[in-house]
């Protein structure tokens, strides 16, 4: 008897402490302020490592989007768009978002210094870190959209006031307390802030710098596909998983906390809604253009696109269900919006417009669907301010550079392709 007690004893303790330690799940914390910090410090570091690696997938995406000739340059844009919008961020952009007064409209243009305190929750330089990818990732959108015929020196300078300036304002409406904050717009990772920015500058500089020679028909319709074909479906599907799995880092890291059990819950449901949402806007853009005609693979990816843009404004409230629903939306706004854009003859080489502005926009507008915190006027008031401002901005900055320094390849690069006029480096042999 005294020996089944024994192997008894062990087993119901072990028990006991598991439901003790489930019955005390969802409190807030049970952590000290030390270890609160090193676990919100971590998580912002792991997200912002996957957030920096949706930077391999942009490169991979617009390196398949982009004719066999333009390979080259797309990745020396990325590599190069990245750093400048390192360097830019701590220069001014980070103290232009988070030096901003209450309520206030910008910030101090001043570099950024390391202040880490236990009683702020987490290391500075792991917030500074997780923002400017963030950053890196706005300026990333607008480097598909202008492929091809844009000159490489001049899109380095236009990145570099995007991240450096344009950017961490409208940021710093938002999330360094500014003025959109005070009025209670709800933007949880940057539907807006982020991808309707990013958006909105390119889709500025693709009116200013017109279409690629030849890509439309005098009715406004794409001309024949072949002299555009892309360079490499596996490549762009490659770089769909990447920017996927990035997404996590995305939306799970700006919940901005990881120590207590609540925070670790929101995180995984942030997954769950992230993941369903994607899912949604593949198959939504799939089965709208098998409706159409034939499934169009390209639409799919960047119907995945849509559809993460979409939650990414707020993924914690939905539903799995409206997570899907959201995504769908998002993913059928790409289709119809990349025929609107062929409709006004706007050259979007990677469909970054459709995919970044439009869902963008409709994943803002319908937070206050999941959401009971946030209220539709508000959020439209925060959609049009950011848009208008950031498409008139750089609708200026684009057009004082063509005035000036010019931002177009002349007719005879372009055909012979970006590659050879603008870095002498071969992405692939070109065969007729």
């Amino acid at each position: 008897m005294k020996k089944l007690l024994n192997k008894l004893v062990g087993p119901v303790i072990s028990l006991l402490f598991l439901l003790n330690m489930n019955s005390t799940a969802y409190a807030d914390t049970t952590v000290s302020a030390e270890v609160g910090f090193i676990f919100n410090t971590l998580l912002f570091l792991i997200c912002g490592f996957l957030v920096m690696f949706m930077a391999a997938g942009f490169a991979m995406l617009e390196s398949g989007m982009v004719t066999s000739k333009s390979v080259s340059v797309i990745c020396a844009k990325n590599i190069g768009l990245f750093s400048i919008a390192a360097i830019m961020f701590w220069l001014v952009g980070y103290n232009l978002a988070y030096g901003i007064p209450a309520g206030g409209y910008i910030g101090k243009f001043i570099p950024w210094s390391d202040a880490s305190k236990i009683a702020t929750g987490y290391a500075d330089g792991s917030d500074w870190y997780f923002q400017m990818v963030f950053c890196a990732t706005t300026v990333s959108i607008v480097s598909g959209t202008l492929a091809e015929r844009i000159k490489l020196w001049p899109f380095f300078l236009f990145a570099a006031i995007l991240s450096g300036i344009l950017y961490p304002i409208v940021m710093g409406w938002q999330w360094g307390g500014g003025w959109l904050a005070a009025r209670g717009f709800s933007d949880f990772a940057g539907s807006t802030l982020v991808h309707s920015t990013g958006g909105a500058a390119a889709l500025a500089g693709a009116i200013i710098l017109g279409p690629r020679l030849g890509r439309f028909t005098k009715k406004g319709e794409a001309a024949p596909i072949k002299p555009f074909a892309a360079s490499s479906i596996p490549l762009v599907t490659l770089g769909v998983f990447v920017l996927w799995l990035g997404w996590f880092g995305f939306n799970g890291g700006s919940q901005l906390a990881m120590g207590t059990a609540n925070d670790a819950i929101a995180v995984s449901k942030i997954f769950i809604n992230t993941l369903l949402a994607g899912a949604g806007g593949v198959m939504a853009a799939g089965a709208v253009t098998k409706i159409s005609g034939k499934t169009d693979v390209v639409q799919m990816l960047n119907g995945c696109i849509g559809g993460l843009v979409a939650i990414t404004a707020e993924p914690l409230m939905p539903s799995p269900l409206a997570s899907i629903l959201i995504g769908a939306v998002g993913g059928i706004i790409v289709v119809y919006g990349t025929k609107f854009l062929f409709s006004m003859k706007i050259d979007d080489v990677v469909g970054a417009v459709p995919a970044h502005l439009f869902a963008g926009i409709w994943g803002t507008l319908i937070v206050p669907a999941t959401n009971s915190g946030a209220n539709f006027g508000t959020q439209l008031i925060g959609v049009l301010s950011i848009n208008i401002f950031v498409f008139v901005v750089a609708y200026i900055v684009w057009s004082l550079m063509k005035a000036t320094m010019g931002i177009r390849l002349s007719k005879e690069a372009e055909l012979k392709g970006t590659d050879v006029s603008e870095t002498g480096v071969i992405a692939y042999s070109i065969r007729d």
